[in-house]
């Protein structure tokens, strides 16, 4: 009796230990769905709340908040950054909330105040030291965030419904071009020639440290849509043995800097391009339709000489999908072509550079992908 007592215990005892595993495996399955259906729910709100990123780091573009750390050696308490940004103290609450996103995403770093017990000492970090200093690019981050650049998106939708073609986004949302607020509105025709400057400034230090050789046999070349003339400038710095020109409009051309070593000249790529042994352009095919590229290759083509004689196209200008595979990189360049959009403006992959190039009558290129999210492109007849 005792034996069949046990055996039926043990028995029991076995069902219930298997609903128990049951039951277990069912929480554990139904613990993965939820978390499943949360980390869903997370990226939704990640994409939706991404815009207040782009506006906290808007607002310490404004308030100047790297040079203010920057102005007491680098690192600053909250106090210090408030006072260097002449904001009420009333506001400093806020202001840390403001850097709490901004540490969060990297832009400034945050650590505890060796000399004060609670407090914090907020630093730059790579992003925020190009952010004051020599190699400043305020002004071309200003100009991209500028409202009225951004506020166009906020009909992105609308524009969709209508036929193509069409007005671009941005002539839907204020009436005119992009070109023609540029040449009219002496407000944003400023803060679009000081951040083209900074972002030249930028860049071709770096390209022509890292593809000196790409400048290298050229006795003449011309910046095309050159602006102000801040690449060419540098290329002229390092390269003197290249004589640069610059080529613009007449009304970019009559307000350029005097005395500054280079020559300008007054006119139009799609009418003409001055003869030269390189045609230099940088961040300017992007803002066209391939019919417009075609038209301003085939000019640079009959501007320079053979490829024997050492004719060629210099383009810095986004390829996407060349360079580094991560999604920081791959998520800007596509990124940058939405924002380019709204102008009718497209950044272009390596099939559609191709297509542009060849049916301008060029036969080869080159992509080297050695500026971050854009690269360096030659283009030989």
């Amino acid at each position: 009796m005792v034996f069949y007592i046990t055996n039926k215990a043990i028995a029991n005892q076995s069902k219930s230990s298997k609903h128990c595993t049951m039951g277990s495996i069912q929480e554990q399955n139904s613990s993965t769905g939820q978390k499943a259906l949360l980390d869903a729910q997370l990226d939704l709100w990640h994409n939706t709340f991404a815009f207040i990123k782009s506006m906290a780091f808007k607002c310490a573009l404004e308030l100047r908040l790297a040079d203010a750390i920057h102005h007491h050696g680098g690192i600053a308490t909250l106090t210090q950054i408030a006072g260097e940004a002449k904001l009420h103290p009333s506001k400093i609450p806020c202001l840390c909330r403001v850097m709490r996103v901004l540490t969060v995403t990297g832009i400034f770093s945050i650590a505890k105040n060796p000399a004060e017990d609670g407090d914090h000492v907020y630093g730059l970090t790579p992003a925020s030291q190009l952010l004051a200093g020599p190699q400043n690019l305020t002004p071309t981050l200003n100009l991209i965030l500028h409202n009225t650049f951004v506020s166009p998106f906020l009909g992105l939708a609308t524009w969709f419904e209508h036929e193509l073609p069409d007005l671009a986004l941005f002539e839907m949302a204020h009436g005119k071009t992009v070109w023609d607020v540029i040449i009219h509105d002496a407000t944003i025709s400023s803060i679009f020639n000081e951040g083209m400057i900074a972002d030249s400034r930028f860049v071709m230090d770096i390209a022509i440290k890292e593809c000196g050789h790409v400048f290298q046999g050229i006795s003449s070349l011309i910046d095309v849509a050159g602006g102000h003339g801040a690449a060419a400038q540098a290329i002229a710095k390092a390269f003197p043995f290249i004589d640069c020109s610059v080529l613009d409009l007449e009304h970019v051309i009559a307000n350029v800097p005097a005395d500054n070593g280079l020559k300008y000249i007054a006119g139009d790529m799609f009418e003409s391009i001055p003869p030269a042994n390189a045609v230099f352009l940088k961040w300017v095919m992007h803002d066209w339709g391939d019919a417009e590229c075609v038209t301003i290759l085939k000019n640079c083509k009959k501007a320079i000489p053979t490829r024997d004689a050492g004719g060629k196209v210099i383009i810095v200008d986004a390829v996407v999908g060349a360079g580094s595979s991560t999604l920081k990189h791959r998520e800007t360049q596509v990124l940058y072509d939405l924002f380019i959009m709204v102008a009718n403006g497209i950044e272009r992959d390596e099939q559609e550079w191709r297509k542009i190039i060849f049916e301008a009558g060029f036969t080869h290129y080159k992509i080297i992908p050695v500026l971050g999210v854009r690269s360096i492109i030659e283009v030989y007849p």
